[in-house]
Formats: structure tokens, C-alpha cells, sequence
């Protein structure tokens, strides 16, 4: 089990699958309910790269980013998943690995931040998406934020095709406190929470 301070390297993402786009384009539904089971190392691994994994040596991603400054960070938060506890973690793109950032079990707490969604406390796992938009703004001005928002739903999107692509079932939930998610998770002060992507089974 990962504890405090570790990192936790990530099997290597597949870059093939055996379901065409157009039929995962067809499938694609939000699912709020997600049977009591635990997800693999290497489904999260695949999940997160999807969203922000690393496709180029100059360290291109997987979505468009403006000026190709990257603002987003991924979160984890983690009820069932082999061989990890109970935790907060964070994805580095560029070494494709979990950071370990908090102890136990917190999608009740995320839930009760999303405005008291409980189902979202069912899922295995919940992905974070946040943003430092002065990564961004800083060289396109206001309208910066607009490009963080494109790239964020660019990621999530590719999470959510992968996760069909997987037999998993996701939903991109946008209404939550946005303080309290950030006290939450303990983001630095810089970032702000832009999505929750509940994962489960069908």
C-alpha cells in the first residue's frame, strides 16, 4: 500500500484498443451508478493519461493546451484501487506516476462539496481536474481563462472516451463548492477546481 511521501509508478499506457472511436463516440453516456467493485493500477494509469499523459519528447499531450503551457492538474481520489489506500494523490504527466498527497478516504467529503451528491461517494475513484490559469493568462490576458476551459473539457472528454473504452463508467460533475472541494483535496492556493469525473463498473 502506498504511504506518505511516495510515489506510485504507473503501468505504461496501451496505445491500442479494440473498440474504433465512432463506436465509443455512439456509446458515450453519463452513468451515476457504479457497482461496488475495485479498479486496477493500470485502468487509473490509462484514465489519467488519456486526460494529460505525456505524446511527444517536447512533451506535447494528449489534449490541446494554448501556447502549449499546460494548466491543468489531475487529482485522484482513491476508495478501491489495488494495491493503494485510501488517499489523495496527483498525476505527473511527465514521469507518469501518482504523488501521494493526503491519507483516507475522502468522496464522502467531495460529495457533501458537490452540493450533496452522495451517489458520487459510490464511485471507486474520483478524478479532479483543477487549473492555474495564471499559467495561461499571463500571456493571453483575461481570455486565458477561456483557453483553460477549452483544454479542460478537451481532457476530460479523452477521459471519458477512454473510460468507455475500458468498460467503465464516468460523468463530468461541475456543480460543487469550489472552496470547499480545494480545502478538500488541499490544493495549493493557486489552483482551482474545474471538474469531478466519478469512475466506476457498470
Amino acid at each position: 500500500m502506498a504511504q506518505q511521501s511516495e510515489t506510485i509508478a504507473l503501468p505504461k499506457p496501451s496505445l491500442t484498443g479494440s473498440t474504433s472511436l465512432e463506436a465509443l463516440l455512439a456509446k458515450r453516456r453519463c452513468i451515476r451508478e457504479y457497482s461496488v467493485t475495485t479498479l486496477k493500477l493500470a485502468e487509473i494509469g490509462q484514465l489519467l493519461w488519456a486526460a494529460q499523459g505525456i505524446t511527444h519528447p517536447q512533451g506535447y499531450r494528449t489534449a490541446p493546451s494554448a501556447g502549449a503551457l499546460y494548466p491543468l492538474q489531475l487529482y485522484l481520489v482513491v476508495r478501491a484501487l489495488e494495491d493503494l489506500a485510501p488517499a489523495v494523490y496527483g498525476y505527473d504527466p511527465d514521469q507518469h506516476h501518482l504523488e501521494w498527497m493526503q491519507e483516507g478516504d475522502r468522496r464522502n467529503l467531495l460529495a457533501s462539496a458537490a452540493l450533496g451528491q452522495e451517489w458520487l461517494a459510490h464511485a471507486a475513484a474520483i478524478v479532479v481536474f483543477a487549473a492555474d490559469y495564471k499559467r495561461t493568462t499571463h500571456k493571453y490576458g483575461e481570455r486565458g481563462k477561456r483557453y483553460v476551459h477549452m483544454e479542460a473539457g478537451h481532457a476530460a472528454e479523452n477521459l471519458f472516451l477512454q473510460a468507455n473504452a475500458l468498460d467503465l463508467t464516468t460523468v463530468i460533475v461541475g456543480a460543487f463548492d469550489e472552496e470547499e472541494v480545494a480545502n478538500v483535496l488541499g490544493l495549493p492556493m493557486q489552483e482551482h477546481p474545474l471538474i469531478l469525473m466519478p469512475i466506476g463498473r457498470k
